[in-house]
């Protein structure tokens, strides 16, 4: 097994880790949220080095093919799901960003049984930045005025890139429901 899917593994591992950090009193509040907001930034960190790795290696497998963007949806998921469980998230919201990932990962399947390979869009780039630094923010969780009022601007800017991507994503690659007939 190749460095670039270690770091795609390690990435799931640290998702229970977050949760149980995040979630319980292990640790006094508020260490527990700064210790979560590492591990989380550690783990998105990954994300981007073990891609970094299997492109400019020659170290792309269909393993981290597969594995990469599942990690990067239980870590994100994982999060939001905590958000809901805390109240620092509405139910409606979560629902909005998990759904899109649903509806991408079903597109891709369909897109793959057709030999087809669909690269992320600037739209989806722009989101994924958007929504880790919206989590990163709850995560951290400051209890300033103005530090709700950028939670709250990252959170709603993450849902409507959510709904811009998932759109651009189908339009540009509509072709591919055509042959799904």
């Amino acid at each position: 097994m190749n460095i670039a899917n270690k770091l795609t593994i390690l990435r799931v591992c640290l998702v229970p880790v977050f949760v149980v950090v995040f979630m319980t009193n292990l640790l006094p509040a508020p260490w527990n949220r700064y210790i979560a907001f590492l591990i989380f930034a550690f783990a998105s960190y990954t994300d981007h080095l073990d891609g970094h790795l299997a492109r400019s290696r020659g170290l792309v497998t269909n393993f981290g093919k597969f594995m990469d963007p599942l990690a990067d949806k239980l870590l994100v998921v994982s999060a939001l799901i905590c958000f809901v469980e805390t109240g620092e998230m509405a139910a409606w919201i979560v629902i909005i960003l998990v759904a899109r990932e649903f509806i991408i990962s079903g597109f891709r399947l369909v897109a793959a049984a057709q030999g087809v390979v669909i690269a992320a869009g600037i739209w989806g780039k722009a989101k994924t930045v958007v929504q880790m630094v919206m989590t990163l923010a709850v995560i951290l969780g400051l209890p300033y005025g103005w530090y709700g009022v950028i939670v709250a601007i990252l959170t709603y800017a993450s849902v409507a890139l959510t709904i811009i991507s998932v759109v651009d994503y189908i339009w540009k690659n509509r072709s591919v429901l055509k042959e799904a007939d």
